[in-house]
Order: C-alpha cells, then sequence, then structure tokens
C-alpha cells in the first residue's frame, strides 16, 4: 500500500461511497469489527479533509466507534462483493465477520484495516450527534427511514491518512 494525499484520490466519491460501499472498520478490546457502508460524504470541513459516516444506534459496529477515536474505512475490489454483503446483513455480536468473510486483518500503527483492500481511508473523529427528528425539514424522509426509531449518529473524522493499492 502507498500512501497518497487526500487530494490525490482519483475515486469519485458518489461511486466508492454508493455503489463500491465502504467498510467501517474498528478494533476494541483486541476485536476488529466491520460494517458496510453506503452513506456518506467526503470534503472540507473546519479547514480539514474529512469524511462524514452515519451509523444507527443499534449496530453493533457504533459501540467499536464510541469506543475510541481513530477507525478505518475499507474499500475491497468487486471480488469481495460477498464479504461486504455479510458485513451488512449479520452483526459481530452473533459471528465473527472477519472469519466469516475470510479477510485478512493488519494494521498501520494501533489501526486496523484488510490486506485485501484497494484503499483504506484512517479517520480520527472530530464531531457526532444523533440525528434528531426535530431537525429534518423534510418529514417524509424521517417518517420514511426511521419508522422504528433507529437513528443515525452522524461522525464528522478528519482523514488522517489515505493508503492506496
Amino acid at each position: 500500500m502507498k500512501e497518497i494525499k487526500p487530494e490525490e484520490l482519483q475515486d469519485n466519491p458518489f461511486k466508492l461511497i454508493g455503489k463500491d460501499w465502504l467498510l467501517i472498520t474498528a478494533e476494541k478490546d483486541d476485536r476488529v469489527n466491520m460494517m458496510t457502508a453506503s452513506w456518506g460524504q467526503v470534503g472540507i470541513m473546519w479547514h480539514k479533509p474529512v469524511v462524514n459516516i452515519f451509523i444507527r444506534s443499534s449496530r453493533f459496529t457504533k459501540t467499536f466507534i464510541d469506543s475510541g477515536d481513530t477507525f478505518t474505512l475499507c474499500v475491497l475490489p468487486e471480488e469481495f462483493r460477498d464479504a461486504m454483503n455479510l458485513c451488512g446483513s449479520k452483526s459481530g455480536r452473533d459471528t465473527d465477520k472477519v472469519k466469516e468473510t475470510g479477510l485478512t486483518v493488519e494494521h498501520d500503527g494501533a489501526l486496523p484495516y484488510f490486506k485485501e483492500s484497494r484503499l483504506v481511508i484512517e479517520c480520527r473523529k472530530l464531531y457526532s450527534q444523533v440525528m434528531p427528528e426535530s431537525a429534518f425539514d423534510v418529514k417524509d424522509i424521517y417518517k420514511t427511514a426511521y419508522a422504528n426509531n433507529d437513528l443515525h449518529t452522524q461522525y464528522i473524522c478528519e482523514i488522517t491518512k489515505i493508503l492506496s493499492k
């Protein structure tokens, strides 16, 4: 893997997040867990390159993200679509997703990522907030997306490093 600057990233963010998907990956108590994400944003905030991710309160991975200050976003090649589907459909509460997917955990310092990744975005949390119903200007979005009240927490995270194959 080679380190690149955020402004050198060639991926289209709409394809990267919405089509390729991200694996939000974190480690807690020597255990790595990940979840698939197809919602997110990339940009500049507070004069820093940032990524915004959104995690529902019910997701097991949220406990990993909330327990530390850093995590990674891994982008796998298309041949790992089955692994990404598994990470979005099974909970780490009930299964060891790393073992079940067969992905290989590596570390950059303390940060876990997958050897199979084509792109790794290392993140440091700067801001987080639950998305309250009162903040929705289009109430139908809230009614449709949060009928069971399983709200997302928004995380604004500084991109501290990008590794690319």
